[in-house]
């Protein structure tokens, strides 16, 4: 059995870049960045911080371009994917990135905290204020028999 399923919580890296495919359908770039922490050997909280590629198509895209943007707060779930292709000089690049299957936008800065508004209508993005909770587990308090598979 194969199984291929990535789900990420974050904020958008950059603004959502959506494009047209010659057929017509809509297709929708972004980066997300991901945060976790941990405790190093000397006992001092530690951050590290992943970025993701996701792409999204169709409706999904449009609706990410509309009500999205850098430092938006953005659920993802989808697959992986890893394209390869040439560059201008000949080169073999290769790229792996997240196929948006599903997705669930943040809350929206400002008075009513919903997302009934286009972005262009929106406040500045610095003032959003959404952001990914920080989630603290000691890694003493997982226990094996704790795991239900």
């Amino acid at each position: 059995m194969n199984f291929n399923k990535a789900i990420i919580v974050g904020n958008m890296t950059r603004d959502p870049e959506l494009k047209q495919t010659s057929g017509g359908q809509s297709v929708v770039s972004f980066g997300v960045a991901t945060n976790s922490f941990f405790s190093d050997k000397s006992g001092e909280r530690q951050q590290r911080t992943e970025f993701h590629n996701v792409v999204a198509w169709g409706r999904q895209a449009e609706v990410i371009s509309q009500y999205s943007r850098k430092g938006s707060l953005i659920l993802i779930e989808g697959r992986l994917q890893t394209r390869t292709w040439q560059d201008n000089q000949g080169q073999n690049r290769r790229t792996t990135e997240i196929v948006c299957e599903r997705v669930q936008l943040g809350p929206r800065g400002g008075e009513g905290g919903g997302q009934d508004f286009p972005k262009e209508e929106s406040q500045d993005a610095s003032s959003s204020g959404s952001q990914v909770p920080d989630i603290d587990i000691d890694e003493d308090e997982i226990k094996a028999e704790d795991v239900p598979f």
